[in-house]
């Protein structure tokens, strides 16, 4: 694990996180509303810039995991001007509905033009065997180098999609088909149960594949943000249900798993920066409050019942909310670490 490595994992990370808040301010700004403050990183601050003219001040902070905008009139315990039209409550619905809707937005449009870009310039797809667990199914099976290219007939194009394909069919014999070296070779493997799904037991990485031509490129590029949001909310569903976080990752994880992919190639890399996006995004768009999900379920209470929420239950639903993902971030950044 090379220095480079984790300092191009830790500026990923950052870069998502402006993404992120980048939708916030521009959404913002195009409403008329006034950006007081826009934060790559929290903690102390390293290094701030005001433009001349700009009501906004750009900082980067010590701690660079995390980031924010903040926008004039959004804290509850500032005192507001009703005729000041920059100020976030003095808008419209709708506007505030996009400037919290924007950031994730941001998230999913990033996305699918990382996947864009590397189906029509490097095309990784497919999966490759980094090796098998001794004593599982595929041990003397599946060799390392050895690339998955589909699954009862129904074609690989991600690692995901080997888990997915697979995890239904315990117990029963499955289809493999594999390309080792120029050889395109079948096996049948009865994936084994474990912790209720179907594993066969090896190790996955994702393999470079020939480019894809534009129209091909953005079609993959739209459904495979879908399809990740798919996979994304059945795993929180089965994390809910069982109550169990041991599958959640913190920023800690999620820089190691940047760290690996960086090192394995660039494509890895920017293919896994694309589905941390995707999640990123998709986390902020739950119901939960004090994230953006939370504040557009009561943006649309607004838009349905044409009356604002109590602004004190909100501010108090936000809070409890704070408390609580501050409490599970510390429990996953605590065990990120122990991993670690």
């Amino acid at each position: 694990m090379s220095l480079i490595s984790i300092l191009v994992a830790v500026l990923g990370i950052g870069f998502l996180m402006i993404v992120h808040e980048g939708g916030h301010y521009l959404a913002a700004r195009l409403s008329g509303m006034r950006v007081e403050k826009f934060s790559i990183g929290i903690g102390p601050t390293i290094f701030k810039w005001k433009p001349e003219k700009s009501d906004t001040t750009f900082q980067v902070a010590l701690v660079p995991f995390l980031a924010y905008v903040q926008i004039a009139g959004m804290n509850p315990f500032e005192e507001t001007d009703r005729d000041d039209p920059a100020l976030y409550p003095n808008k419209g619905v709708i506007a505030r509905i996009a400037t919290i809707a924007a950031g994730p937005f941001a998230n999913y449009l990033a996305a699918v033009l990382m996947i864009f870009g590397l189906v029509t310039l490097a095309g990784p797809s497919g999966v490759k065997v980094e090796g098998a667990v001794p004593g599982s199914p595929a041990e003397g099976i599946l060799a390392p180098g050895d690339v998955f290219l589909a699954v009862e007939g129904r074609a690989v194009e991600h690692f995901g999609d080997v888990i997915e394909m697979t995890k239904d069919r315990a117990g029963v014999p499955t289809l493999y088909t594999m390309r080792r070296g120029e050889e395109t070779l079948t096996f049948t493997i009865t994936p084994r149960e474990e912790d209720g799904r179907g594993l066969i037991g090896v190790q996955l990485a994702p393999a470079r594949l020939p480019r894809l031509g534009v129209a091909e490129a953005a079609a993959l590029s739209l459904r495979r943000p879908w399809e990740l949001t798919v996979a994304q909310v059945k795993g929180l569903l089965e994390t809910a249900q069982k109550a169990d976080t041991s599958n959640l990752v913190g920023p800690v994880g999620i820089g190691k798993m940047m760290t690996s992919a960086f090192e394995y190639g660039v494509d890895y890399f920017v293919e896994l920066l694309a589905f941390v996006s995707v999640a990123l995004g998709l986390m902020n768009l739950l119901p939960l409050p004090a994230l953006d999900g939370g504040r557009l379920m009561f943006l649309g209470y607004e838009l349905v019942t044409q009356r604002r929420a109590n602004e004190r239950i909100e501010t108090a639903v936000h809070y409890v909310g704070i408390l609580v993902l501050l409490g599970l971030m510390v429990l996953v950044f605590y065990r990120d670490l122990i991993n670690l």
